[in-house]
């Protein structure tokens, strides 16, 4: 499954996820990854949460990023959640390009049973009609 919290920057969204995650934890059975730009909310995150800066990782576009997602993964038997904050930037994306990307998180969390929980700084009506469906939450 995935899901999307969508907003222009400045809207709240990351304190969104946060707040999410933190709760999350809680009562998840498996494991639980959060990717971010930095590490900057590192001491907001319970330390159960994996967080991961994408920066250090040298991924320059789109297919680098599902690679690195997949790769991931296939390290962790025990994950259950992949959490994406400020998604446009980590995954190298220009706004043309989210649809595909999503439709391939999508298949990679049908096939190993990853939820993806994803931060996109745009306005619901800008996002593709086909991704639309996964917006759980517009600011």
């Amino acid at each position: 499954m995935v899901q999307l919290v969508v907003g222009n920057k400045g809207k709240g969204k990351t304190k969104y996820l946060l707040d999410k995650v933190n709760a999350e934890v809680q009562t998840a059975s498996g494991n639980i990854v959060y990717l971010d730009k930095s590490t900057k909310h590192m001491y907001e995150l319970n330390n159960k949460i994996r967080l991961i800066d994408v920066s250090y990782y040298m991924i320059s576009d789109s297919d680098e990023f599902v690679g690195f997602v997949c790769g991931i993964i296939s390290q962790d038997h025990d994950l259950e959640k992949m959490y994406f904050d400020s998604f446009l930037k980590i995954a190298c994306l220009e706004e043309s390009q989210v649809e595909n990307v999503i439709h391939k998180l999508e298949d990679i969390s049908e096939k190993f049973k990853v939820d993806f929980v994803i931060s996109v700084s745009m306005d619901e009506d800008e996002l593709p009609a086909s991704v639309k469906e996964k917006v759980v939450i517009s600011l």
